[in-house]
C-alpha cells in the first residue's frame, strides 16, 4: 500500500531559514516560485543570461538572478529545466556552487535516474513531482486546492531530506490533495512508460491509425476527425471521474458491446507484449541513451519526427474544424504556429 502524507505530515517551518532557488520559469518553474512565494518561502528565480523568462518573472515580483548566482545562494536547488539541458546546466553553474548540507531538488528523476547528473557527497537529492501541469498546480493552488505530487529522496545526507521535501510539497498546496512515496527509479520509469506506452505514443498512433482507416474507407476526414479525436475527451474525462467501469456505464449498450468485443481484437495481447519491449528499453537505459544522443547532435531524429507528425492529414482537418468551435480561443490552439517553430 502506497504510503501518502497529507498537510497534517509536513511542517513548513522546515524551510523558514531557508531559501528555494527555481532554476527555469517553465510550466512548472512559473508555478512552483510563486506558489512557495505565497506560502511563505524565500524564492530566487535562476535564469541564464538574456532569458526571455526574466522579465516576466521580475513582473511577477519575483526575484532573479542567474543560474550560479542563484544555486549559491539557496540551501535548496529546484531544477525543473528541460531534461536534455539540466546536465549541463547542473555541471556549469550548480556543481561549483553547491555546499555540504544543501539539497538538490527535482521534478522528474530522469537524470538521476540514468546517472547524468551525481550530486557530491554531503548534498542531499529528492524529487517533487506534481502530477499535472504547471498552469494547472498554479491554478489549484490559488482557488485552495491541489494537484497531488510524489516525493522521493534517493540520498539523506542530512537525514532531514524528507522532511524538507515535505516541507517543499506543502509550499506547492500538494499536500491539501495528497503526496505519494516513491523513489527516483520507480517515478522516471513508470513516467517513461505512461507517455510512451498509452498516454501519448499509444494514444496518438491509436487515433491516428483510427484517422486513417475511417478516411481510407472513404469516410469524411471531418466526421473521422469528431469519431476519434474530438469525442477522446469525453471518454477519458468519465474515466478521470470514475474509473473505466464509469465511462462503460455512461455510454449506450451498443458502445459498451464494442468495447468488450472489438477492443481486445484492436488492442491485441501482442501489443502488451510490445509494451513490455517499451519497458524493457527504459529500464535499461536504452530510450535515455537514444534521446540523449539524439539531442547532442542537435535532435535530427526528433525533428525528423515531429515534422513527420505534424505532418499528418488529421492536423490539417482538425484546425479548421477548431476554427468553428466557439469556445474555443483561437490562441488556444498552439498548432496554428507548428511551421514557425
Amino acid at each position: 500500500m502506497a504510503k501518502i502524507y497529507y498537510n497534517d505530515d509536513a511542517d513548513l517551518s522546515v524551510l523558514s531559514d531557508s531559501t528555494v532557488a527555481i532554476i527555469g520559469y517553465g510550466s512548472q518553474g512559473h508555478a512552483h516560485a510563486l506558489n512557495l512565494r505565497d506560502s511563505g518561502v524565500d524564492v530566487v528565480v535562476g535564469l541564464s543570461e538574456g532569458s526571455k523568462s526574466r522579465a516576466k518573472a521580475e513582473a511577477q515580483g519575483l526575484r532573479v538572478a542567474t543560474v550560479a548566482e542563484a544555486a549559491a545562494e539557496a540551501d535548496i536547488i529546484m531544477i525543473l529545466t528541460p531534461d536534455q539541458v539540466q546536465a549541463e546546466i547542473y555541471k556549469n553553474d550548480i556543481e561549483p556552487n553547491l555546499s555540504e548540507g544543501n539539497s538538490l531538488f527535482f521534478a522528474h528523476g530522469f537524470n538521476i535516474r540514468f546517472g547524468y547528473i551525481q550530486a557530491p557527497t554531503g548534498v542531499d537529492v529528492a524529487m517533487v513531482a506534481p502530477k499535472g501541469p504547471g498552469h494547472t498546480v498554479r491554478r489549484e493552488f490559488e482557488a485552495g486546492r491541489a494537484v497531488p505530487a510524489l516525493v522521493a529522496v534517493e540520498v539523506d545526507a542530512s537525514g532531514k531530506a524528507l522532511d524538507k521535501a515535505l516541507a517543499y510539497a506543502k509550499g506547492l498546496g500538494a499536500t491539501r490533495a495528497g503526496v505519494i512515496e516513491t523513489t527516483f527509479t520507480e517515478e522516471t520509469e513508470s513516467d517513461l512508460f505512461g507517455e510512451q506506452a498509452v498516454l501519448c505514443g499509444g494514444t496518438s498512433q491509436l487515433v491516428q491509425y483510427g484517422f486513417e482507416v475511417l478516411t481510407e474507407a472513404g469516410y469524411q476526414p471531418e466526421i473521422a476527425y469528431f469519431e476519434v479525436l474530438h469525442e477522446l475527451k469525453l471518454i477519458v474525462d468519465l474515466m478521470i471521474e470514475g474509473g473505466i467501469a464509469k465511462q462503460r456505464w455512461s455510454i449506450s449498450d451498443t458502445a459498451e458491446y464494442g468495447d468488450y468485443v472489438s477492443g481486445p481484437r484492436v488492442i491485441s495481447p501482442e501489443v502488451k507484449e510490445n509494451m513490455k519491449a517499451v519497458l524493457a528499453d527504459i529500464q535499461d537505459g536504452t530510450f535515455a541513451k537514444r534521446f540523449m544522443e539524439d539531442q547532442a547532435a542537435g535532435a535530427p531524429e526528433f525533428k525528423k519526427l515531429r515534422e513527420k507528425g505534424e505532418s499528418h492529414p488529421i492536423e490539417a482537418t482538425g484546425r479548421e474544424l477548431r476554427k468553428l468551435f466557439a469556445w474555443n480561443k483561437a490562441d488556444d490552439d498552439y498548432t496554428e504556429g507548428t511551421a514557425a517553430r
